[in-house]
């Protein structure tokens, strides 16, 4: 303990007769009150300060000099709880009572589970959905372009000149051929080079 910490004590940094009772967070304020009961409150952030008169004296402290309790205590009834108030708060720091909170945090959980189940069923159970349909026309027969495979090396493979497969599939540009997209051949018999 310092050496002068008796003196940090109330009775020795308040006038005689005073006493605090009560601190109000909101504006900072130290709430005092005297022998004849009125209220004063201090400066504003600081704690034993030049205090000014909030109300007069009460009529149950002339009767009692030492009146003790606190003077923002909301009366009480004879078991000691408060009542609850029943009237709706207003304003920035109402309370509200809906439990829409709860299911804001677990969204995203969800949202990763129903992703999870997706891809699941797009790649195990149904993966006849991404297979090709049949998108030539008459007399031609469709191929799945597999990597690393040019127009060239299909046409070649398939019997065919590049011309003419360049003629059967106009949309597709064999400088930037994907894998994965049909293409149309002719129904050339293959000749198996010798």
């Amino acid at each position: 303990m310092g050496r002068w910490t008796q003196y940090d004590e109330d009775e020795n940094r308040l006038p005689e007769g005073m006493k605090r009772t009560g601190y109000d967070a909101d504006t900072g304020r130290y709430y005092f009150q005297d022998r004849d009961g009125s209220i004063w409150q201090g400066a504003e952030g600081a704690e034993f300060s030049e205090m000014t008169r909030v109300s007069g004296p009460s009529e149950s402290s002339a009767t009692d000099d030492h009146q003790e309790g606190d003077i923002e205590a909301a009366p009480t009834r004879a078991d000691g709880y408060q009542p609850i108030s029943t009237e709706p708060t207003r304003g920035p720091m109402a309370y509200q009572s809906d439990n829409n909170g709860a299911y804001r945090t677990l969204f995203p959980f969800f949202l990763i589970i129903a992703v999870v189940l997706l891809l699941v069923w797009r790649l195990i159970l149904s993966p006849g959905i991404s297979s090709p349909t049949n998108v030539c026309p008459k007399r031609t027969t469709g191929y799945w372009v597999e990597p690393g495979d040019s127009c060239w090396d299909i046409s070649k493979a398939h019997g065919c000149s590049l011309e003419e497969f360049k003629e059967l599939n106009q949309k597709v540009d064999c400088s930037a051929l994907m894998p994965g997209t049909t293409v149309c051949l002719p129904n050339v018999p293959r000749t198996t080079p010798s």
